[in-house]
């Protein structure tokens, strides 16, 4: 019995030093290293960085290349991105919290890839900055504003940001833009925005926007979405503030749906379960 107390008590007190926030159960110093975690690709697409590019990139924000533990912090909160990066020491990997078809072979966790030898190999990166939030960034809150980097003010050259959005399972995401302003060009080929309805962006492709003019909203068909920015090295314009909400259970999207057949809405209709 006195085994069992004991026990219990540190049971107690593991569990105490934890938390239950948006559905994912963590640990606030988790949170705190995991903010500073993101992914980056080379300018000219996926899997185009040797090991001295990728630390590059990092450094050239401030930031160096991830360890495997902060990246597992990330993805304890729900960091999830379905492509293979660089981290420090050489190793190469991607977060998964959930597993498709197509990412993670059926498992969650690191996917590892292990220490590569041949440094030349071309992957993504994975970096590691608290001090630089400002392009992407993994969100959870049940509403948020977030901006193009530098907002109010041009945004530079060369950019790359990804935002994910992740609430609880069965609500959706309610997508406004409230600033838009890229550099326009028929195909949108230079600067733009992407949105995916999923937490990746490999799967659910929604559109890529550029120009002046506000894109319609969006209403998520789960409860996580992904927005990737992209700039290139001539041209820059205001940027955009984008706005999400939470919609809650099937009643109010159904009933905003119903109601809103004239309004300035995307509906998406509904391809895939998610988290």
């Amino acid at each position: 019995m006195v085994v069992l107390i004991c026990l219990c008590f540190l049971l107690w007190e593991e569990v105490h030093g934890w938390g239950f926030k948006n559905g994912i159960f963590h640990n606030s110093i988790w949170l705190e290293q995991a903010a500073g975690v993101y992914h980056r690709e080379a300018r000219a697409g996926k899997y185009k960085l040797t090991y001295a590019e990728a630390k590059t990139v990092c450094e050239f924000e401030g930031g160096r290349l991830a360890t495997y533990k902060q990246l597992e912090a990330a993805r304890k909160i729900g960091f999830h991105v379905c492509a293979a990066g660089w981290m420090a020491k050489g190793r190469v990997g991607y977060p998964i919290v959930k597993p498709g078809p197509n990412c993670g072979f059926g498992k969650t966790g690191i996917i590892d890839y292990g220490i590569r030898l041949n440094r030349s190999e071309r992957w993504d990166a994975y970096c590691y900055n608290p001090h630089a939030k400002e392009c992407g960034g993994v969100f959870t809150d049940p509403k948020r504003i977030f901006k193009s980097p530098g907002f109010p003010n041009e945004y530079d050259d060369n950019q790359v940001c990804y935002w994910h959005i992740r609430l609880k399972y069965g609500q959706r995401i309610h997508l406004s833009f409230l600033d838009f302003d890229l550099e326009h060009d028929p195909g949108c080929l230079a600067d733009y925005v992407e949105i995916y309805d999923s937490y990746d962006d490999v799967h659910g492709f929604v559109g890529r926007y550029c120009g002046d003019e506000l894109p319609e909203d969006i209403i998520s068909t789960g409860n996580v979405m992904t927005l990737k920015f992209l700039s290139d090295a001539s041209v820059t314009a205001g940027g955009f503030q984008i706005k999400y909400v939470t919609v809650d259970p099937a009643s109010k999207y159904n009933q905003t749906k119903n109601t809103s057949t004239t309004g300035n809405k995307k509906f998406l209709a509904g391809r895939y379960s998610h988290l």
